[in-house]
């Protein structure tokens, strides 16, 4: 056999590894007649790169299930135990740190507050050394692969951060990290991993489009399209969309940004004004804004912003409806997941109203569901995702 025939053999090996554990990563537990009916691959092949997973340690048998007419079908699943990942979620307010099992189940989290508006990149880099190594005190380093970071800004040339919300231009955010932290080292934009991680294991799970919304201090959102092996992931910024001429001032500098109405520090100050009191910003405010929430089910100035804010959130969605024609919006993040309750049947009755009518009739508004850690957990789907594209080899 020729080294180009050997190179191109051992190339569709590799393909075959990441695709058919891709698959059963985001789809499983499934069995290898799915596998098969899926992927297109021979029985053969399947059984073949199955026998390869679990030998490697990587994939494990998971109960079985009734078939019609024949023996049980045996379930694959990817092994939790197999290794460990971090995730950060760098937030205007926080740096969150989770550690994670290779199946994305919770092991541990800290948080740590963050104050100011213009972060030093040192400083925030410090407190995610010691976050990662404050969940990693009762477990094993070397039983990690990977750690993921989201930030809230564009991340260029494989660590450059571009976060104008934090005061930065051009950090190289990832050179302050790696040299103190064995594993490899994975940076990203928040909303991007938060509509990863939904679409893998949340509420955007199965959707052919689906736009996840980043509600927190500031307003982004992920566009989930699903493709042959995972869903691919782009971002917007649609928080700074204007939703009302001339209206509130945004950060950004701009009028009528849609941030401006529905971020957690927005609605705080909306209410706040209301009242006539100082807003309570910074670290505290999603506590804040979970008092206004409570508050709010008495009726009153609370109960008036919380539906101001679901109109303007409504309004926003149904112009995102209206140009990307998606099947499923979900409501995540932070605020997403303190007042989305609260304020869903206001939204989804601002989307019937602002979107085309057969174009809101084909798209559901629904909640986040992965918790108040969402967006560290979409940090760790970063190296998740590398582990999936090499087959499930580490390195």
């Amino acid at each position: 056999m020729t080294q180009a025939a050997r190179q191109t053999t051992r190339d569709l090996r590799r393909h075959n590894r990441a695709a058919l554990l891709s698959s059963l990563y985001l789809r499983g537990p499934v069995s290898r007649l799915e596998l098969v009916a899926e992927s297109g691959l021979s029985a053969a092949t399947v059984t073949n790169v199955v026998s390869e997973l679990i030998a490697d340690g990587v994939v494990a048998e998971a109960g079985s299930v009734e078939s019609d007419g024949g023996r049980p079908r045996t379930l694959l699943a990817v092994r939790p135990g197999f290794g460990h990942v971090v995730g950060v979620d760098v937030s205007e307010t926080h740096v969150e740190v989770g550690l994670f099992d290779c199946a994305l189940g919770t092991l541990g989290t800290v948080r740590h507050p963050l104050v100011g508006t213009r972060l030093d990149p040192d400083e925030v880099a410090g407190l995610v050394r010691t976050g990662i190594a404050e969940v990693l005190e009762d477990g094993d380093p070397d039983a990690v692969f990977g750690v993921g970071i989201g930030v809230p800004g564009a991340v260029r040339d494989g660590g450059i951060v571009h976060a104008p919300t934090l005061g930065w231009r051009g950090v190289n955010f990832a050179e302050l990290i790696h040299p103190h932290i064995q594993a490899p080292l994975h940076l990203d934009n928040r909303a991007r991993t938060l509509g990863q991680a939904e679409s893998w294991r949340g509420a955007g799970r199965g959707a052919g489009r689906a736009i996840v919304a980043l509600l927190g201090v500031g307003v982004g959102a992920a566009v989930a399209t699903a493709g042959r092996s995972h869903p691919d992931i782009t971002t917007s910024e649609w928080g700074h969309t204007v939703v009302k001429a001339a209206g509130a001032a945004c950060r950004c500098g701009s009028h009528g940004c849609l941030e401006a109405y529905v971020g957690t520090e927005a609605v705080v100050r909306h209410y706040a004004g209301r009242v006539g009191k100082e807003p309570v910003i910074g670290d505290e405010s999603d506590a804040e804004l979970a008092r206004i929430v409570a508050e709010a089910a008495q009726g009153g100035p609370a109960a008036d912003v919380l539906a101001e804010t679901g109109e303007y959130l409504g309004i926003g969605i149904a112009n995102l409806i209206n140009l990307l024609t998606p099947d499923r919006v979900v409501l995540s993040g932070s605020a997403g997941a303190i007042m989305g309750p609260a304020i869903l049947p206001a939204v989804r009755d601002a989307v019937d109203r602002h979107a085309l009518d057969y174009l809101a009739e084909r798209t559901e508004v629904v909640l986040g569901t992965l918790g108040p850690e969402a967006v560290a957990l979409g940090a760790a789907t970063l190296p998740i995702a590398q582990l999936l594209a090499n087959g499930g080899r580490i390195g």
